[in-house]
């Protein structure tokens, strides 16, 4: 077995995203050539997505993803375009079927580029987000960060995509908020057994939200597919918009928006762009790298 596999560095609204080939493997890729990988500037990243022989019958490939810290993660939307549009450039195929350790994804290419993702259904009981204390309501929960009478933020909308998710809705731009500094106390905080993702969601119109991330095991992102995803939901539960919206990404440097739809039978679509950036070759045991020597040929 070599001891490189191929992996392309791509991003999806500016989500650090590295795809991994490990398709003809028995391995994975290790927490520590991760966190290798994330200490390199050029290969900084916010999820791995690995893409692993189909382990299901019916499906194309079985999905590992980690996160920038080595943990694992049971979701990454933005991360799942991307495979889209890696696959897709390799085989000609527009339609996919992938495992994850969150269940079954379907994705297709369309003709103009963009990528839906069928993240599946929303789970709110207290126990499947999961939480560490029982809400019969919890697209309002008992949460805040700030003064007790005058929180900063407060009564969060929380909710599974197949990671846990806290909704905090703000009357101002989410980039006004020191995310940075509250993201860590609310992402470890002990109503989250197994931490949260963190998002700030502004409503811009009854079709339209503004979002900001703090990414579980990731950090400060610029950009969260299954949190859009989370925002979309709450928004459309409580009723704040309805079932589709757009997306405005406050933190990407890609000005296009994600379109979700939360439809009728209860799965959860999104729409997006994915960008291939440029390819290598990593060690997936010890996250030793190089670009791709004929690439960088052609560039000369």
């Amino acid at each position: 077995m070599s001891d490189t596999v191929e992996f392309a560095k791509m991003n999806g609204l500016g989500n650090k995203i590295l795809v991994v080939d490990m398709r003809g493997r028995k391995d994975m890729v290790t927490p520590q050539a991760a966190i290798a990988l994330n200490a390199d500037a050029e290969t900084a990243f916010d999820q791995i997505m690995a893409i692993h022989d189909p382990r299901a019958q019916g499906t194309d490939a079985y999905i590992d993803i980690l996160n920038c810290d080595g943990t694992k993660a049971q979701a990454c939307g933005n991360g799942t375009r991307c495979v889209v549009q890696a696959l897709a450039s390799e085989t000609g195929k527009k339609t996919f079927t992938f495992q994850t350790v969150a269940g079954i994804l379907n994705a297709s290419e369309h003709e103009d580029g963009t990528i839906s993702v069928d993240m599946g259904m929303p789970r709110f009981s207290w126990n499947d987000i999961p939480l560490a204390e029982e809400f019969h309501d919890t697209s309002r929960i008992e949460l805040q960060i700030g003064p007790i009478d005058n929180p900063v933020l407060h009564s969060p909308a929380v909710m599974s995509m197949g990671n846990p998710h806290a909704v905090f809705w703000v009357n101002s731009d989410p980039m006004e908020f020191d995310l940075e500094r509250f993201g860590p106390l609310l992402e470890n905080h002990p109503m989250f057994p197994e931490k949260a993702n963190i998002t700030l969601a502004q409503v811009i119109s009854d079709t339209a939200l503004r979002t900001r991330t703090f990414e579980r095991g990731a950090g400060l992102t610029l950009a969260c597919g299954s949190a859009a995803c989370a925002a979309a939901v709450s928004a459309a539960r409580t009723g704040r918009t309805g079932r589709t919206v757009e997306i405005d990404v406050a933190s990407s440097p890609v000005r296009i928006p994600l379109t979700i739809e939360w439809r009728e039978d209860n799965h959860v679509v999104m729409t997006g762009p994915a960008e291939w950036e440029w390819a290598g070759t990593v060690d997936p045991v010890t996250g030793t790298w190089a670009h791709d020597a004929a690439q960088e040929k052609a560039a000369l």
